[in-house]
């Protein structure tokens, strides 16, 4: 019954983050350390990540910018494997308040950037590719940093979550191999971190038709509102 319920989540969990290129870490994780405990469930969410991201990199595969994920890329796959090396080294309350507090700040940045008429660049994309690869080797979802940087390159819909699917699965490659060489990915995780990622993939293309149908500004509304929902949702596993 409980792989069942995290089959249900996953599907729930990749249409969602389909539609806006993150969510499924902050839908399936209470029930992954409900079931697995939170040291094994960050192993288990980084394997079904990775085939999460790979669907939708083979979704929206025709709209990827590839100089800017090759940018983000080149810093943030070895930084995501030095991030999991220092996991076990640093409280996890704290990194979850952080993150918390920051995800709910993206949402006035973005508007900001916007408003400002901002563009990033190539240059700029490195180095938040360095940022945002460590600290995703340290917690579970780090998809509302990325939000507002490859908005704010000019990306959004399909191209928006193309891109940086792409970027995020070269990471979730790294970081689930420094798992594994570290001892805390046996197989059997593997296999049952395989059936919760092949439900994401399921729920990915039930994602894409409603993309096609949405306007870029319900697109930014509802991103915003799974920012706030990610925020709160780390504030309250830093607390409580």
């Amino acid at each position: 019954m409980t792989l069942l319920l995290l089959l249900f989540l996953g599907l729930v969990a990749g249409t969602i983050s389909g539609i806006i290129g993150f969510g499924s870490s902050i839908i399936l994780m209470p029930a992954l350390v409900l079931m697995y405990g939170p040291r094994t469930a960050v192993p288990v969410m980084a394997v079904a990540a990775l085939i999460a991201n790979a669907s939708r990199v083979m979704l929206w595969w025709r709209d990827i910018d590839w100089r800017a994920c090759a940018a983000y890329s080149v810093t943030a796959i070895p930084a995501a494997a030095l991030g999991a090396r220092t996991l076990v080294a640093i409280p996890p309350r704290l990194a979850d308040g952080v993150l918390g507090v920051f995800f709910i700040l993206m949402i006035p940045v973005r508007r900001w950037l916007v408003g400002a008429g901002l563009r990033l660049g190539l240059w700029h994309m490195a180095a938040v590719g360095a940022v945002i690869g460590y600290i995703t080797g340290i917690v579970v979802s780090t998809g509302p940093i990325n939000t507002p940087f490859f908005l704010a390159y000019g990306l959004t819909k399909g191209a928006f979550i193309g891109t940086e699917a792409l970027g995020s699965l070269g990471m979730y490659v790294s970081k689930a191999i420094a798992f594994r060489r570290l001892g805390v990915l046996p197989n059997d995780i593997i296999v049952q971190a395989l059936i919760i990622g092949s439900s994401l993939m399921v729920g990915s293309y039930f994602s894409k038709r409603l993309l096609l149908r949405m306007s870029a500004q319900r697109f930014h509304l509802l991103m915003e509102g799974v920012l706030l929902l990610a925020g709160l949702t780390m504030l309250a596993a830093a607390f409580f």
